[in-house]
């Protein structure tokens, strides 16, 4: 059963995705570049010499499965997200590829080497901070367990300007993150927070 929040999330992306169509802005992002930076950095987590087997939790239209093929580095990836919609354009803007593969289904996902997540903790809407904590250690604990040898994920960072952050998104202390993973996962766990964006990236390995 999906997560009840996980199920609000879907339906706020899917009216981005039918307001805006598979581009950066139908998912929640403004522009190409900055997306991309993002998977620069969750793609951390997996070293140049490493088999990339991934999971991208929370796929959207497919922009990962995109930058992995023009990246021309060898690759298998299963694209999940709880919006149909999203599972949808991804099948069609990716076309047939054997090396990909996607589902609406997260029962149909299974471990793999990697786990990346991007965005998906950025949009908690009316959500308090207790209720949306818990859904990010619940969530984290997915990533742990469809991995293999490690996962990433990123988080809007609470050391925004104050005049630029908005009521219905949530800011993480990039301090606290580590510190509770350090705890929860005995594993390597680094921060970036080093790229010009309002936000970090989590990289945890085993």
């Amino acid at each position: 059963m999906i997560d009840p929040l996980a199920a609000r999330s879907a339906a706020y992306y899917t009216k981005k995705l039918a307001e805006f169509g598979p581009t950066p802005r139908g998912a929640d992002w403004n522009s190409r570049e900055s997306q991309d930076l993002r998977f620069a950095q969750l793609l951390r987590v997996c070293r140049p010499d490493e088999p990339l087997e991934i999971n991208d939790y929370g796929c959207g239209y497919g922009a990962l499965a995109q930058y992995l093929d023009h990246s021309g580095r060898p690759f298998e990836y299963c694209g999940y997200d709880a919006a149909a919609a999203m599972i949808a354009a991804a099948q069609e803007t990716i076309g047939p590829d054997p090396r990909c593969r996607f589902t609406a289904d997260r029962a149909a996902v299974s471990a793999r080497r990697f786990t990346v997540a991007s965005g998906v903790f950025n949009v908690r809407e009316q959500t308090s901070d207790a209720a949306w904590w818990d859904y990010i250690v619940r969530t984290l604990d997915e990533l742990t367990a469809l991995s293999t040898v490690g996962f990433s994920c990123n988080f809007l960072t609470s050391h925004s300007d104050a005049d630029r952050k908005r009521s219905d998104l949530y800011y993480a202390d990039p301090s606290e993150i580590l510190r509770f993973c350090l705890v929860r996962y005995p594993r390597r766990v680094a921060v970036v927070h080093d790229y010009p964006l309002y936000e970090f990236t989590l990289l945890v390995r085993v």
